[in-house]
């Protein structure tokens, strides 16, 4: 049985992700694809306190690029992306509605994804009658008035707003798009995707789970079970045949990984670079290190996301992106677009135990980088962390460049 080190399973790692693909001055839509061939999905999350989550792993990888790419990719009759809740909520490719049918059964059968949605067929029929006839719509234009409760994770749904969920997660709604303010637009699936997938024969589990897995494979590199069912959120139980479907078809090698205690499966296309040669920030909610075990096991990177913790109690900052340099993750940075005042706040910088000494001129870098991306004209750094202070002089010195 092959051996990998953990250095290389990072570098197969950071391959498979798109790490090694040339930059190019002006991203297009073929960039687009071969990216989003990489990662698979594209995470998507309301909080825009830097920039939207779904657009930040794009930008990891391709660089300043116009956003407007995804809207691009995502509308239209013959659109490449649509919503769904593939990792969770996420964009993923629209050939992979076939392989989600099973998942939208699972949904149908207990009557809802988080909780259950109470059976209401008057609603759930005027709501497809009224979808149907006005077309893409949004929950508070659809909404009946009914009384709001805040009983799940805060959430203030109306009864219209679960229905709506409901019939979207169980495929007879999909998303057609958002409005400026972030809210889904619901329509027929027949008006948003194209008809090929949507006509197409739903795969049953067991395809689906090998197909699911076969796409997580290639997008990770090398990865064990845990990691294979995580990215397209299918359980252990359900992957390990997939996983064995697949060593015997030999699109998948059973490897042993520095340090892991847990069997390791290699796609068979996987790269082995023998350099990385990445300066990126990533989302917290970038493939790279969505998983944080993964993450720990491949970066000695211990990293947990801050957003839902009291202010006093926060450890590194409210959000908080890792800093990929090479092959290693090397810091952590807190930012906030403060888009009022034109600046990028860096409300707190630290570096890792193994950082190397260019950290904060390379990270100084990359954040004038993203500042220009976001259209931003001054960084900000604020007096908290161990690499606070390195930073605030190779920003200076960066921008005097």
């Amino acid at each position: 049985m092959q051996s990998l080190s953990r250095a290389q399973a990072r570098r197969v790692a950071l391959a498979a992700q798109g790490f090694l693909d040339p930059p190019h001055a002006v991203a297009t839509l073929r960039t687009f694809d071969r990216t989003v061939a990489r990662t698979g999905v594209l995470q998507v999350d309301s909080v825009n306190v830097l920039q939207r989550a779904h657009f930040m792993p794009l930008y990891s990888r391709m660089g300043p690029y116009d956003v407007d790419l995804l809207r691009r990719a995502s509308s239209g009759r013959q659109r490449r992306m649509v919503e769904y809740w593939a990792h969770v909520q996420a964009f993923m490719p629209v050939e992979l509605w076939p392989a989600m049918r099973h998942r939208m059964d699972q949904y149908r059968d207990r009557r809802g994804k988080w909780f259950t949605v109470a059976e209401d067929d008057q609603l759930e029929a005027a709501l497809l009658a009224e979808i149907a006839d006005r077309g893409p719509s949004t929950a508070r234009e659809l909404d009946d008035g009914l009384p709001r409760t805040k009983d799940h994770w805060g959430w203030n749904w109306s009864r219209t707003r679960r229905m709506l969920d409901y019939l979207f997660t169980v495929g007879d709604l999909a998303i057609e798009g958002r409005n400026s303010q972030f809210e889904i637009r619901y329509d027929l699936p027949e008006r948003v995707l194209p008809a090929r997938y949507v006509d197409a024969p739903a795969l049953s589990a067991t395809d689906a789970h090998v197909e699911l897995v076969r796409r997580a494979a290639r997008s990770h590199g090398v990865a064990s079970a845990q990691c294979l069912a995580d990215y397209y959120r299918i359980r252990v139980g359900e992957a390990r045949p997939a996983i064995a479907a697949l060593v015997e078809a030999g699109e998948l090698e059973p490897v042993r990984v520095e340090g892991w205690s847990r069997p390791a499966y290699l796609h068979t296309d996987a790269r082995l670079p023998r350099k990385v040669g990445a300066r990126a920030l990533l989302s917290p909610f970038d493939p790279v290190v969505w998983e944080r075990d993964r993450a720990e096991a491949l970066f000695d990177f211990f990293y947990r996301i801050e957003i839902y913790v009291p202010a006093d109690q926060r450890v590194h900052g409210y959000y908080v992106l890792p800093f990929l340099l090479g092959d290693r993750i090397v810091g952590r940075v807190d930012l906030k677009a403060d888009r009022a005042t034109g600046r990028l706040l860096v409300q707190s910088a630290w570096a890792e135990g193994h950082a190397p000494p260019e950290t904060a001129s390379e990270l100084a870098v990359e954040l004038w980088r993203l500042a220009g991306w976001l259209g931003l004209d001054a960084i900000e750094v604020a007096p908290k962390g161990d690499l606070a202070p390195s930073l605030v002089s190779a920003l200076a010195a960066c921008g005097a460049a």
